[in-house]
């Protein structure tokens, strides 16, 4: 099991080494002075954030939309355990957040066959509610690679100037 984590990790990482070489960013990292406040942010597979789901008092409570993985702790009346939105949490919820949706089958990060309304209040929502209000702590697997493992060529971080991006602990 340690091996497999392990392994994971490693493709993970390198698979983010190879994007930011490909982007040129590579360079443009080595040569940057860190803040005293940045930290890094990190990769989430679906087993790891499945940990975040507010189950855990005194824990993180994390929650991905469009690949983005926000810390939505101080909403912890909303999205800590037995609270309304608690279904929302530990995963990418992106189809639910467009469609406004508890349904278990909502709680997915697919978006196929939503209409351009849903579409259009997932932005407003991703852009107005959750990018101004938690700080992004990482991204999915899924956002960072393609579906063979392959880099994500057209990745690149959201900005959320507004807020400071943090580690979980």
């Amino acid at each position: 099991m340690a091996t497999t984590t392990t392994t994971t990790t490693t493709t993970q990482l390198c698979a983010l080494l190879m994007v930011l070489s490909s982007t040129g960013l590579a360079d443009d990292v080595t040569n940057l002075t860190l803040k005293p406040d940045s930290t890094a942010v990190r990769l989430f597979t679906e087993d790891e954030l499945k940990r975040y789901d507010g189950s855990e008092e005194g824990h993180p409570i994390y929650m991905a939309i469009k690949g983005v993985v926000f810390d939505v702790s101080k909403g912890k009346e909303f999205y800590g355990k037995g609270s309304p939105y608690n279904s929302l949490v530990g995963r990418d919820s992106t189809r639910a957040v467009a469609k406004m949706s508890l349904d278990p089958a909502d709680l997915t990060p697919d978006t196929t066959g939503l209409s351009e309304d849903q579409l259009r209040s997932l932005d407003s929502v991703f852009q107005g509610t959750y990018k101004t209000k938690y700080p992004i702590v990482g991204y999915t697997a899924a956002r960072l690679l393609n579906p063979d493992g392959s880099p994500n060529k057209r990745f690149t971080p959201e900005p959320q100037p507004q807020l400071r991006t943090k580690e979980e602990f």
